[in-house]
């Protein structure tokens, strides 16, 4: 398959060399090139801009490729345009697949936990817990269950105290934020890690390859379980399993209306928190990146394609930051360690969803392979996202036969 993938995207080349000719082959990339730079911009005015201003960027992104399948259209080159579409979705595809069965399952089966403990917060998601009867259904299979039900609750305290009264297992049925507190100190005590997906967005859950729709499903673990290890994000002492975000998403989900609105309050604070000078200064890999406007860090590189990780066990932290007034806006890179400072003594930060204020500097680090997973060895109903192609490694599995390192679907390798 990795061998496919080269001779398609080879193929490919050539129906543009040789069928539409050189000079049509430079039109074609020209062409392309400029209307995704329209469409790029477009879509930048939309994010920065307010008003009428905003609709007609709107209206530039989906005219644009509207006006580049015109022009192609008009010089007759529509055929060699769908060929040469064809021909690189097979080898994407070919490419795609050599990558995910060079990645095939290594699971570790496990025992059932004998005093599992299950921290579930009835008001996360709607009311998930209530509607789906998790702290009833988790009770009827041996699991001790406490509801976040009253007054201000320090869960990493009440999952702490669980594991020193003998507790081998600790779940979570509530958001990604919660789910970290109680993550860290599964991992600092080194007992397997539950998640139910009762929260809002459920983005760790759905990178770990759980069914969203149906929180229940995911007590299936305590009997029929299977056991993974991924890694956990540390910022200055606490563990998160998403991201961490500073400058514009910190400044959205701060805001009092984020709960209850999150797509509008976006859009309508974006524009000012995009546009002002940023405080920020981002140092990774030894290289100091100053006025940033927006920073995200997280547990593992997410995809640019489809914003999901394709592995939670590739031992970096993900880095994404826009300076808007730069020559070059976005920088994407992959590190164990990021300092995050600005001018202040703290500095605002979203960290999966919960909005703090952190103490400057900020430091951020990977720790491969801390957190043992529970799952449920049947996970029907979200599919694995496909791996990034990466065309180095598959030049390698093409022409050295090198399979790489193991790793489950969702991209998490076995515990031990």
């Amino acid at each position: 398959m990795a061998r496919l993938a080269f001779v398609a995207a080879a193929a490919a080349t050539a129906v543009l060399l040789l069928a539409a000719g050189l000079a049509a082959s430079l039109a074609l990339l020209l062409t392309a090139a400029l209307g995704s730079a329209v469409t790029l911009t477009g879509a930048w005015w939309f994010l920065t801009h307010r008003g009428p201003v905003r609709w007609a960027a709107g209206v530039v992104v989906v005219l644009a490729p509207v006006v580049v399948a015109v022009l192609y259209a008009r010089a007759n080159l529509v055929g060699e345009v769908v060929l040469f579409g064809l021909l690189w979705a097979g080898a994407v595809a070919a490419g795609r697949r050599a990558l995910a069965v060079a990645a095939e399952p290594v699971v570790l089966r496990t025992p059932p936990p004998a005093r599992p403990f299950l921290i579930m917060n009835p008001r996360s998601g709607g009311g998930k817990v209530a509607r789906f009867r998790l702290d009833e259904r988790a009770a009827a299979l041996g699991a001790e269950v406490f509801l976040l039900d009253g007054p201000a609750v320090d869960v990493a305290a009440v999952a702490r105290q669980a594991v020193l009264d003998g507790a081998d297992l600790l779940g979570v049925a509530g958001g990604d934020g919660t789910q970290a507190l109680v993550a860290g100190i599964a991992a600092e005590h080194d007992v397997p890690f539950l998640v139910l997906a009762a929260g809002t967005r459920n983005h760790f859950a759905l990178d770990l390859g759980l069914d969203r729709d149906d929180p229940a499903a995911g007590l299936d673990a305590l009997t029929d379980g299977e056991e993974v290890r991924i890694d956990l994000g540390l910022i200055g002492d606490r563990t998160f399993v998403n991201n961490a975000s500073f400058g514009a998403y910190a400044a959205v989900v701060g805001s009092a209306d984020y709960r209850d609105a999150k797509l509008s309050t976006a859009l309508d604070l974006l524009p000012a928190v995009l546009n002002r000078p940023s405080p920020l200064r981002l140092t990774v890999g030894g290289a100091t990146l100053s006025g940033p406007q927006a920073v995200l860090i997280s547990n593992n590189a997410y995809r640019m394609d489809l914003g999901r990780r394709s592995g939670l066990d590739h031992g970096e932290l993900g880095v994404l930051a826009v300076a808007v007034h730069r020559r070059r806006p976005l920088t994407v890179r992959a590190a164990r360690e990021v300092v995050v400072d600005a001018d202040g003594p703290t500095v605002p930060v979203g960290v999966d969803g919960e909005a703090l204020a952190l103490a400057t500097p900020v430091h951020l680090r990977i720790c491969p392979g801390a957190l043992r997973v529970r799952l449920p060895r049947q996970r029907p109903g979200v599919p694995a996202a496909p791996p990034h192609l990466d065309w180095r490694r598959l030049r390698r599995l093409a022409f050295a036969g090198r399979r790489g390192t193991p790793s489950i679907s969702g991209g998490v390798r076995p515990a031990g």
